[in-house]
């Protein structure tokens, strides 16, 4: 029963965020605001990690395909294809669950226990949708393009890694990158970033938006929040292939 109430509420929720902004212009600096929180302060770690990750990709690839029947070619072709249809999504969306997921929930969840919220509450304000729905709304507009960051930044390690330890010769693997080229798994990819954006986002501000007692409160609905949210992205992870690509 506790599962089908924290539904409950969460749709609940969402209706309150979802409502028209009072304030365009409110509403405008709160979007472009949340943009560079969540977003452009997200950069440096997705391109750390995505360049580490296509590096070894390639290398894992190049050490299990070494064979003479076997042209080097693939191993481009395969770590373009892991980049692309499944790390620069989903894997980057875990760990931006870590990342965004509990900086939402502590962030809410301390103007909550701080009576931050109430206060706009009795001012007339729309709380939900004043503080969760720009971050939504930015989240899902920004993480497309750090997917697609994504996946430049990783097959350019990938690139590196045949350049400088010579396990595949470097022209080979750019053959490769180009190799039965599909536009749509692009398309699939941002779509998957947008909905897990979407997951990230909503959930985690929905644990801090009901964070209740002390800071203590906090830690756990920041917890909870990456944890579910991490779930969550699984599942629809699953969803979203055997719909789109099936």
């Amino acid at each position: 029963m506790k599962f089908f109430d924290l539904l409950g509420q969460y749709f609940i929720l969402m209706g309150k965020v979802f409502s028209r902004p009072e304030k365009r212009r409110i509403f405008s600096r709160r979007l472009w605001f949340e943009m560079e929180a969540l977003g452009l302060n997200s950069i440096g770690i997705t391109a750390i990690i995505s360049i580490f990750m296509g590096a070894v990709v390639t290398l894992q690839m190049a050490i299990n395909l070494e064979s003479p029947f076997i042209p080097q070619s693939l191993v481009g072709f395969a770590t373009r294809e892991t980049m692309i249809l499944e790390f620069s999504s989903t894997v980057v969306a875990l760990i931006l669950a870590g990342k965004v997921g509990s900086n939402i929930a502590s962030e809410i969840g301390t103007m909550r226990i701080t009576e931050q919220i109430d206060a706009l509450e009795v001012m007339g304000v729309n709380s939900a949708n004043y503080l969760i729905l720009p971050k939504i709304v930015a989240a899902v507009l920004f993480f497309p393009f750090l997917t697609i960051m994504s996946i430049i930044i990783g097959t350019a390690g990938g690139w590196l890694v045949a350049a400088f330890t010579g396990v595949i010769n470097p022209e080979n693997y750019v053959r490769g990158l180009m190799m039965d080229f599909r536009s749509f798994s692009i398309t699939y990819s941002l779509i998957k970033s947008s909905v897990f954006a979407f997951i990230i986002t909503s959930i985690s501000g929905f644990f801090g938006y009901y964070a209740n007692g002390n800071s203590l409160e906090v830690g756990r609905a920041s917890t909870r929040a990456v944890v579910i949210s991490s779930v969550c992205i699984l599942i629809f992870n699953l969803v979203l292939t055997q719909l789109m690509l099936i």
